[in-house]
């Protein structure tokens, strides 16, 4: 087995391609030009020392060429069918390039319900390990034969996300139709700048309308969110044109000289912040509209400095967050498909978060939405309560079109908490701040036992339940923050060869 040398030096890279830069939109042959040059770049990452994985769409696009189809399906069972037939000859594909370079490579199929058991999320990252030793190029897809929308990941850009943080990666390299995001839209505006960093995505103020392509399922508004879910876990997200996939080691390279000048480049803020807050997204993902590949003035970059000449091909790269969530947490966080929603109180937020260890009791809990079960993933979301004798509107929460959780009034008869030993109802009122969505969980008990156990104290859940599972509503190993500094130490898999297991 070949031993892995160079500056790589074992470091990983996700590189992600969507349907249409591989698949042609309308006559839905492969882009062997593209194709040969992600084969070779692929290729020469591995001579460098980085291990590759390659997250792929296309099964439908080119499961419609097979079938001389002009357009996918409407009904979920015939595009199931077009997936599984495409996936065949789209792997059989990637196969035979990479054969024809010696690379051996891998097909994994996924879907959420795969990684929602910790085990076999565990079984997987202990999978990629073994691959990485062998030197083989992991290629992944989303299972579209299985997956249904209940577990599906919804398009690969989120796939990549998870996939990198579930490695553990040092670049995700989202390809896309622009070469990166601009301070405003390069079609009108021909002084249009090029972002090359943006530091954080929450001050990123977007118009993220484009929608995919009519083969792929993804967006630009996808993209942010993978860069999000890759971000937190550390992986440097990179957005870059899918046309020049030659362009991934220029600006590796180029990314890793910037560290080398500036180890920490959150230290050097641009002189123009608002360049960074307004990055226009909205481009067409059609070949008739492709914004051309062109060199436009650059934006201040975080991590430009004066005396630095080299310059690297067009992209935008999101930085790592400082303080990554890593394994279990981001398992947690991302992995799981959560089935309903518990409002804590800010005080029982503050206990558990940072390096604190206490478990979420029921006084902390302030109310429940949706149904789930013992052991299943909840969304934790903080309000701030108020205590008071006097009728008060009562509050509880409904998820908006964009999934989060918005207050509405309901009858002063269904009161969020409870004390058996007060007379005063504790509630959160319409003036309540916006409720925030913090983290997941796994709960102990179901949402018909937490409704009756909120606001309560442990010694007192066997009355109200007439059994008491747990002291808990759920374990602090099993809540996880988007905020939080704590971070578990790294998977043993992918340090030192363990299994992985806890």
């Amino acid at each position: 087995m070949a031993v892995q040398t160079g500056r790589g030096s074992g470091r990983t890279i996700v590189i992600k391609l969507g349907t249409s830069s591989i698949v042609d939109e309308k006559t839905h042959e492969p882009i062997f030009p593209i194709l040969n040059v992600v084969v070779d770049t692929c290729c020469q990452l591995r001579k460098d020392g980085f291990n590759v994985v390659l997250v792929s769409s296309g099964a439908i696009g080119t499961g419609l060429r097979r079938m001389n189809m002009d357009r996918r399906p409407k009904h979920l069972p015939q595009v199931q069918a077009i997936a599984a037939i495409g996936q065949c000859r789209l792997m059989s594909q990637w196969d035979r390039l990479f054969h024809e370079r010696g690379q051996p490579v891998a097909q994994i199929l996924l879907t959420r319900n795969d990684i929602a058991d910790r085990t076999q999320y565990q079984n997987a990252q202990a999978t990629f390990t073994a691959l990485f030793k062998m030197n083989v190029i992991p290629i992944v897809n989303e299972n579209d034969t299985l997956a249904v929308t209940e577990i599906k990941f919804g398009d690969n850009d989120t796939l990549s996300a998870i996939t990198a943080g579930m490695v553990q990666a040092d670049y995700l390299f989202l390809m896309t139709d622009v070469d990166c995001l601009y301070d405003k839209n390069p079609r009108s505006n021909p002084d249009a700048k090029a972002i090359e960093v943006v530091e954080s995505i929450e001050d990123l103020e977007a118009d993220v309308s484009s929608a995919g392509s009519a083969l792929g399922t993804g967006g630009m508004s996808t993209k942010i969110v993978a860069a999000r879910y890759a971000t937190s876990a550390g992986v440097t997200t990179v957005i870059t044109r899918s046309s020049k996939p030659g362009n991934i080691p220029a600006i590796v390279s180029y990314i890793e000289s910037q560290r080398s000048a500036h180890p920490s480049p959150r230290l050097h803020p641009t002189d123009d912040s608002s360049l960074a807050q307004t990055a226009v997204l909205n481009v067409a993902h059609t070949t008739s509209s492709r914004v051309p590949s062109r060199a436009p003035s650059r934006a201040p970059s975080r991590s430009s400095s004066p005396t630095q000449t080299a310059v690297a091909p067009l992209h935008t790269r999101f930085l790592p967050n400082p303080h990554p969530i890593r394994d279990r947490h981001f398992w947690l966080l991302y992995s799981l498909a959560p089935h309903g929603t518990i409002y804590i109180d800010e005080g029982a937020w503050v206990k558990m978060s940072g390096t604190s260890t206490r478990n979420l009791l029921p006084a902390g809990v302030v109310g429940v939405d949706g149904n789930f079960g013992q052991q299943e993933a909840v969304r934790v979301v903080v309000v701030q309560r108020y205590p008071t004798t006097d009728p008060a509107p009562h509050v509880h929460a409904r998820a908006n079109a964009s999934g989060t959780s918005t207050p509405t009034s309901t009858p002063s008869s269904m009161p969020l908490a409870h004390h058996s030993s007060a007379k005063a109802t504790v509630t959160w009122e319409e003036h309540n701040p916006a409720p925030k969505e913090v983290g997941r969980a796994l709960v102990n008990y179901s949402a018909a036992e937490i409704r009756k156990i909120r606001g309560l104290k442990s010694t007192d859940i066997h009355e109200a339940l007439g059994y008491a599972d747990s002291s808990y509503v759920a374990l602090r190993g099993n809540i996880a923050f988007y905020e939080d500094k704590k971070s578990r130490p790294a998977t043993p898999a992918l340090v030192d060869g363990g299994d992985g297991l806890d």
